[in-house]
């Protein structure tokens, strides 16, 4: 028996816990979404896009068969107030990255069809300007996910 890439992959990060999807040049990071009540209309879905490539791209949107709409929303500060606003697109920097998370950009998703219960997956599909579609899998969790942070 060799046990070696099992130990590796243990050392690297929980193969059940880390999953990311690939498109172009585009890394998708640990898509996930937080755990609501039956009764939540609305929900939304976060993850990180990791540019490889020497061209920016874009994020156009996104749809999911599990909410009547999925829109990318972003955070802005207006005085004291911190607004939710819809955006067309979000940019993807060349070598860079495009981060979605709590009181950042994310994708919102309006009137879900079923709720939103931890440990389940739903299927979403991102669509980018020049890398086209690719389906995740988002990962419903309790809680934040401990993000590690490469400062």
């Amino acid at each position: 028996m060799k046990l070696a890439p099992f130990v590796l992959l243990a050392l690297l990060g929980n193969p059940a816990v880390a999953h990311d999807y690939s498109v172009g040049e585009l890394h998708i990071d640990h898509p996930w979404s937080r755990a609501l009540p039956p009764t939540a209309p609305n929900g939304a879905a976060y993850f990180v896009v990791h540019n490889k490539g020497t061209a920016g791209d874009r994020l156009l949107g996104a749809s999911t068969p599990l909410a009547a709409t999925a829109e990318l929303h972003t955070h802005v500060h207006l005085g004291d107030v911190m607004k939710m606003q819809k955006v067309d697109s979000v940019g993807v920097p060349a070598n860079g990255e495009a981060r979605f998370e709590p009181s950042s950009n994310h994708v919102m998703l309006f009137g879900l069809k079923q709720p939103l219960v931890a440990g389940e997956r739903f299927p979403l599909t991102l669509e980018f300007e020049k890398a086209g579609k690719v389906e995740v899998e988002v990962a419903i969790e309790a809680e934040a996910p401990k993000a590690e942070h490469h400062h």
